[in-house]
């Protein structure tokens, strides 16, 4: 394997580069297995471990290498295990809040170029979880493209494909079905070599069959979804990043019970264009598109250009991205108040050990 097989490129070589001076290595994470990691590299595969400098600098979980990083690592001796020094700064990262109380982000996938957004067909198709997904995959700065998977299973596609490209403007929607493996080449074309993908979406959607179709064997173990709710278990019980024939990389990921948003203002006009572009004519820049006079977004509503649904979605969303971010801006404030309070205490034994005999 030569490191562009592996995905890298000017962009890594260039932040990578300080590191390269001091002697270490760039290995990209294949599999983390929590605090113990297996690496790719030029020499082949390698188990590798983070310093405890590097766990005692980490701010958040987010600091830690991810599937599909990039790291600057110190090669083993005698078949040892590498030590993990640096996180290279990424290009994408798909990262979502989660789950629970807690405002923490949460890497599921590193330096995807492309990220498949996987529904099945099976069931009736979830419009507003797509939405979501797409709000996230913008915010991550990988390409979205949209898998709908199980055709076999859908007597009727061509309503269910006009629905989805309503609301996904300007994004790839590849119809499919792993089962027979109609369809498998349309997403395999977007995996040349050196271009890494990764799929995401919910238990039962196909994700693991879809994976071993493109690695071309039965790797990953399947299992039936249930008929009474059409899901499945989660059958991939954790991230890994693999090679495959044509020379493309595949981070194939655990199936999310819920997709809880970790982006931003801007990665919501993205998912909502057709929204963002009726805002444009609003009477005020400012315009909140809830009772100001003079709202296009209103308007368009009332005469029938924008759907009441997919409005109520964005207004969803919104309000949900403005609330985690005071939850950010909290968090950076009750941590910018323990860093001057650990300087402080540092600077009082300074002066206590000064005054002493």
């Amino acid at each position: 394997m030569t490191l562009p097989d592996l995905g890298w490129t000017p962009y890594f070589e260039a932040f990578f580069a300080p590191y390269g001076k001091e002697g270490y290595i760039p290995a990209r994470v294949a599999i983390q297995y929590r605090d113990k990691y297996v690496l790719y590299g030029e020499g082949g595969e390698l188990q590798g471990q983070v310093t405890g400098r590097f766990e005692f600098q980490a701010k958040g979980l987010d600091d830690f290498p991810a599937v599909g990083d990039w790291v600057a690592i110190q090669p083993p001796v005698g078949g040892g295990t590498a030590v993990i020094h640096a996180v290279i700064e990424r290009r994408t990262k798909f990262a979502r809040k989660i789950a629970g109380v807690k405002t923490v982000p949460q890497v599921v996938a590193a330096n995807a170029d492309v990220v498949f957004l996987v529904s099945g067909l099976d069931d009736e198709i979830n419009i507003r979880r797509i939405e979501r997904y797409l709000t996230v995959a913008y915010e991550s700065g990988a390409k979205p493209v949209i898998v709908l998977n199980k055709t076999d299973l859908c007597p009727d596609l061509g309503p269910i494909v006009a629905e989805v490209t309503a609301i996904a403007p300007g994004v790839d929607i590849l119809p499919m079905s792993a089962r027979t493996k109609v369809g498998v080449e349309e997403v395999a074309a977007h995996l040349s070599r050196g271009v890494t993908g990764a799929l995401l979406g919910s238990s039962g959607v196909g994700k693991t069959t879809i994976a071993n179709d493109l690695v071309g064997e039965e790797r990953y173990r399947t299992q039936e979804v249930r008929e009474t709710d059409s899901r499945g278990r989660h059958t991939t019980s954790h991230r890994e990043l693999v090679i495959l024939p044509n020379g493309g990389l595949l981070i194939d990921t655990p199936g999310m019970r819920e997709i809880q948003l970790w982006g931003d203002a801007q990665s919501l006009q993205a998912s909502f264009e057709d929204i963002a572009m009726l805002a444009l004519d609003c009477k005020f820049r400012d315009c909140r598109h809830d009772a100001e006079p003079g709202c296009n977004v209103k308007a368009a509503i009332e005469d029938g250009r924008l759907a009441p649904d997919r409005y109520d979605a964005y207004k969803k969303l919104e309000k949900e991205i403005a609330y985690l971010a005071r939850r950010k801006d909290q968090n950076l404030q009750r941590q910018e108040t323990a860093k001057w309070k650990k300087i402080t205490s540092e600077i009082k034994k300074t002066y206590k050990n000064r005054e002493k005999p």
